[in-house]
């Protein structure tokens, strides 16, 4: 179902009753389900909603959880030969359209056009790290936000404001916010805020 040891935080209505690892997370959220309160889990890494079938025993939702995770089905590639090429680096043939052009200056490149676009690809992840780190907790905090928060005063104010990276207004907004809801809101937003 999902990893065991995945960090999350549970919330019974506005309240957070439990942060840690889903496995202990699972059980409070249950306790909370079976005292009739609405439940959401969040993963802490990214702001989804983890949807636990809370109506188990806590016995059947701990086996339920620990039961392996399946991946996704790898994109269907045609298995090829052995030959060329270095299989244990985990290299995987994609197709990538480009403009003529760029395939003649791809060409010309030492290593060719693989090795110059796998050097590409590692310099653009450098360069933006940051901004993919801003945009990841962005995203975490809306997600959450918008679960949880979405129909309370100040939402649409406090999400434009932290796209826009105003951690000023975003706390002026959400600061009528229940004190979980605020903290956890601006816990996933840190590096949102930081440029």
């Amino acid at each position: 179902m999902s990893d065991p040891s995945l960090r999350c935080t549970a919330f019974a209505g506005p309240v957070r009753i439990a942060s840690g690892e889903l496995r202990h997370v699972a059980l409070k959220a249950k306790q909370a389900f079976d005292a009739d309160k609405t439940v959401l889990v969040f993963e802490d890494a990214n702001g989804r909603v983890i949807d636990l079938p809370l109506e188990l025993s806590a016995s059947d939702l701990l086996k339920r959880l620990a039961e392996p995770v399946l991946a996704p089905a790898p994109e269907t590639v045609k298995p090829r030969a052995r030959g060329p090429g270095r299989p244990k680096l985990g290299v995987v043939a994609r197709e990538v359209t480009l403009l003529p052009r760029h395939w003649d200056w791809l060409a010309a490149q030492p290593g060719g056009a693989s090795v110059a676009l796998r050097k590409l690809v590692e310099d653009a992840r450098k360069v933006s790290a940051d901004g993919d780190r801003q945009r990841a907790a962005q995203e975490a905090a809306y997600r959450f936000m918008q679960a949880i928060a979405g129909d309370v005063a100040g939402f649409d104010e406090a999400a434009r404001a932290l796209f826009a990276g105003d951690i000023g207004k975003f706390e002026e907004y959400s600061a009528t916010w229940p004190d979980d809801v605020r903290e956890h809101a601006a816990l996933l937003a840190a590096d949102a805020f930081h440029h």
